[in-house]
């Protein structure tokens, strides 16, 4: 997720437009997207010995069209040892603080960018019913998907005191509860299965992941051939800039202080060598203050 260090942000700042961003595209893909998969009843799961991810994947599974899976070769057991290797638990205070800072904090960042999320966000009208956000987080991307009946949306974020408000977001903006679906899970291992949603989405996440390229694969893996994956990422300023500077100064404390947020990132770089069939990445810069720490970003839509 992001930071605790956002504090010279604009609100008076604005985007580029998106036709004048920098577009790269690589070769386009001609394949068509799969149908959703079958309704699937799992045998009795082995999730973990907590219970709640236990509960989650019995009670959801016979009825969703994505179903909780050990695709990416990952027994039960393996899984539950990648996500505490990735996110040791955190004592609940902390999980709790750093949630209710995230859903406070991130207002003013939300409203500066809101405009440009519709734009990225009109790329999946009519096109995904199944949609995968990796770093759900509060749900400050909820919204975008009220006005989709049938659209089914599994936030996935590895601190579960998000829950509360990604549900509450959800309900502000009219998402029915049974749109929603929060999985407790980091995105180096996501318990779906290979090919079974039409988009995955990620905003201010893959800063904070442990493994980039690993969470990339398993983007490209539950993504349907000819799905989307829609990214908002802050990255590193331009090399021999003060900015530059800054960030590298401060990037340990970051991470320390943000969840293992890291300034200095080149997330665009580990986009476009991830092996998607087409890719348009742009970049901008969202703040008219020289010492904002994030403010470059790029962002885009990549086909599988």
């Amino acid at each position: 997720m992001l930071q605790m260090v956002l504090l010279h942000q604009s609100p008076g700042s604005h985007l580029q437009p998106l036709a004048s961003s920098l577009k790269t595209t690589q070769k386009s893909s001609s394949v068509a997207a799969a149908p959703l998969p079958h309704k699937q009843v799992l045998p009795a799961p082995r999730f973990c010995s907590c219970g709640r991810r236990h509960f989650f994947e019995a009670a959801t599974a016979a009825f969703l069209p994505v179903c909780f899976s050990n695709a990416s070769s990952l027994h039960s057991d393996d899984y539950l040892g990648l996500l505490n290797r990735i996110h040791p638990p955190r004592p609940d205070w902390y999980e709790e603080f750093y949630a209710s800072v995230m859903d406070s904090y991130m207002k003013s960042y939300e409203a500066e960018v809101a405009g440009y999320k519709s734009q990225l966000f009109g790329e999946l009208r009519g096109k995904a019913k199944t949609v995968l956000e990796i770093g759900i987080g509060t749900g400050p991307n909820l919204e975008y998907y009220a006005d989709n009946s049938e659209v089914q949306v599994f936030g996935v974020d590895p601190n579960r005191k998000m829950e509360k408000y990604a549900r509450a977001a959800a309900a502000a903006v009219g998402l029915p509860p049974k749109n929603f679906h929060f999985v407790e899970a980091v995105a180096e291992a996501v318990p779906l299965d290979d090919a079974s949603v039409d988009a995955v989405v990620g905003t201010l996440v893959l800063c904070s992941v442990k493994d980039v390229n690993m969470a990339l694969k398993e983007v490209k893996r539950v993504l349907k051939p000819g799905g989307l994956f829609l990214f908002v990422e802050h990255v590193a300023a331009k090399d021999g800039t003060i900015l530059k500077l800054l960030q590298s100064a401060l990037d340990p404390l970051q991470q320390i202080v943000a969840d293992g947020c890291h300034l200095t990132r080149e997330t665009g770089k580990y986009i476009s060598a991830a092996g998607f069939s087409s890719l348009e990445l742009s970049m901008t810069s969202l703040s008219n203050a020289p010492c904002s720490l994030i403010s470059p970003h790029v962002y885009g839509v990549a086909c599988n």
